[in-house]
């Protein structure tokens, strides 16, 4: 029969099928997968992304990087989702989570040339990752984490992080010492740990703040800079004339109306500093504006005030002191304040903040991180909440294992051993992935400086014989040594999302064979 063609897709659009679409899938997953992959473990190098505006970020966070990268290609963006999942469940391990898949994808493609079937690799690949969880589980430490292992595990997330001159096993410290600040017997308030940065110091000036720092300066300049055991109160309205809705108009004939009208205003801005001083507080904060004449009186009464805050602020400063949030001052009473060991104003440059410190009590803290730089404390920033994130992830969702790549060895070398009984060409994804795991200890000995193969092959043989060991950035080049001993460590649960969302992005990725495009 003749007849017209039938057309089902529009003339602008284009398609890629079949192994076309699979190669350039593959090739565009490797490529950002090679994009990171220099910046793995505790020698890896920086990137410095450039916007078209010219703001330039200089990291070797894996999530920055990938995030800040104008990546177009649909399978490109799969595994900048990776990263965005690792960072968002775990907080590290972005890196680990991109290399891999990107070598999953290697592998695959290698499989796919030998006529493996996609359905086939994707099985495969589900079950070496269950097994590699299996491996994970077997290898977390059978010890309690203390102090010393909690710092260890955070030092060991910034090690190689752009920390400023700060020694690394100070900020972990630091960081531990806010974990458990802010820990529960349901875990640790993550939440409740504020990092603020701050340029024009030493990285090294970084501390910990038993409480919460508000961006803000003193409301007067006449009021005191501190003030101890004080009394706090927080209000959300103007400490203005208050403005009626009713649309009026006032005629004043006479200079005794005039002053009447004047005198009628400023005993109402009075009367705010006087319900302020009546209720007890020493300090209020105030979502608000405050007229300059309620200022000097506050100023005279010596009650230190900060207006303007956000809801977020506010919130802040009433979940260290205890305050609560009042509607208006003509309400506040003693029981609406709460209690900080002290309040102070502190200048850096010309800029002041305002410390909000409630001791050991305290239910939030703040990092104070300094730096010489806007692109130091920017970084800084990130390492500390990389290992703010692994603390937590160590303390609440079980344990840890040795890092600089042992745990890897000891996942491929399991997926091998379990390889042998499966059946059929599954097996050949099984043992793929496994290999696709070596590239993992292998990329860490090749940007620490040592031959990665050489390196590999004395990793296996130490594991064979029972032995832990990693790869330790110990003088020029590094050395094949026992983690735990140097305090290398990693929560286990980075390593489980790490498989987990690379094995996802790769099979996903491997199961496309078409690829429409519409303009």
């Amino acid at each position: 029969m003749g007849g017209q063609p039938l057309f089902i897709l529009s003339e602008d659009s284009e398609r890629t099928s079949g192994e076309d679409a699979q190669s350039a899938n593959i090739t565009a997953g490797k490529a950002v997968s090679e994009t990171v992959r220099t910046t793995l473990g505790p020698r890896g190098m920086d990137k410095m992304l450039v916007s078209d505006s010219g703001d330039v970020v200089i990291t070797n966070d894996g999530a920055t990087i990938l995030d800040e990268m104008d990546i177009e290609h649909p399978a490109a963006q799969m595994l900048t989702e990776v990263a965005q999942a690792q960072e968002e469940e775990v907080g590290d391990g972005t890196t680990t989570a991109a290399v891999l898949a990107g070598e999953l994808l290697s592998k695959a493609e290698g499989l796919l040339d030998d006529d493996v079937h996609p359905t086939t690799i994707v099985e495969g690949y589900h079950e070496a990752a269950a097994l590699a969880h299996e491996a994970i589980d077997e290898s977390v430490l059978d010890e309690d984490l203390d102090e010393e292992r909690l710092e260890q595990v955070a030092e060991s997330s910034m090690t190689g992080k752009g920390t400023g001159d700060v020694n690394a096993a100070d900020l972990a410290e630091t960081v531990v010492q806010a974990a458990e600040q802010v820990r529960t017997d349901t875990g640790v308030n993550r939440d409740n740990i504020a990092i603020q940065t701050q340029t024009g110091g030493s990285s090294s000036a970084t501390e910990l703040v038993e409480g919460v720092i508000v961006d803000q300066d003193p409301a007067h300049e006449n009021m005191p800079r501190r003030v101890e055991d004080a009394d706090v109160a927080i209000v959300t309205e103007d400490l203005e004339v208050r403005e009626t809705n009713v649309d009026a108009e006032y005629d004043v004939s006479s200079v005794d109306q005039l002053n009447a009208a004047i005198e009628s205003e400023t005993e109402e801005l009075r009367e705010f500093a006087e319900k302020v001083a009546d209720s007890g507080a020493d300090v209020v904060f105030t979502e608000g504006e405050i007229d300059n004449r309620v200022k000097t009186d506050l100023a005279e009464r010596g009650i230190l005030a900060f207006n303007d805050l956000d809801k977020d602020e506010s919130q802040a400063v009433g979940s260290t002191t205890g305050a609560s949030r009042s509607g208006s001052v003509d309400t506040l009473e003693a029981a609406d304040l709460g209690h900080a060991e002290a309040v102070r104003a502190e200048r850096f440059g010309d800029d002041e903040m305002a410390f909000v410190e409630s001791g050991a009590a305290t239910k939030s803290v703040t990092i104070l991180a300094r730096g010489g730089t806007e692109h130091v404390v920017d970084e800084l920033e990130r390492a500390l909440n990389d290992a703010l994130d692994v603390v937590t992830a160590a303390l609440d969702t079980g344990g840890v294992v040795a890092g600089a790549g042992s745990t890897e060895i000891v996942i491929a070398d399991h997926i091998r051993e379990e390889a042998a009984g499966i059946e059929g060409r599954q097996q050949l994804a099984v043992e793929a992935f496994a290999d696709a795991v070596d590239v993992l200890p292998r990329t860490i000995a090749e940007n620490t400086g040592l031959d990665p193969i050489d390196a590999l092959v004395d990793l296996r043989a130490a594991n064979e014989s029972g032995d832990r060991a990693g790869i330790i950035a110990e003088g020029e080049d590094g050395s094949v040594e026992e983690p735990v001993e140097y305090g290398v460590l990693d929560p286990a649960a980075v390593k489980h999302e790490a498989i987990e969302s690379a094995t996802e992005a790769g099979t996903m990725i491997v199961r496309i064979d078409d690829v429409i495009s519409a303009e």
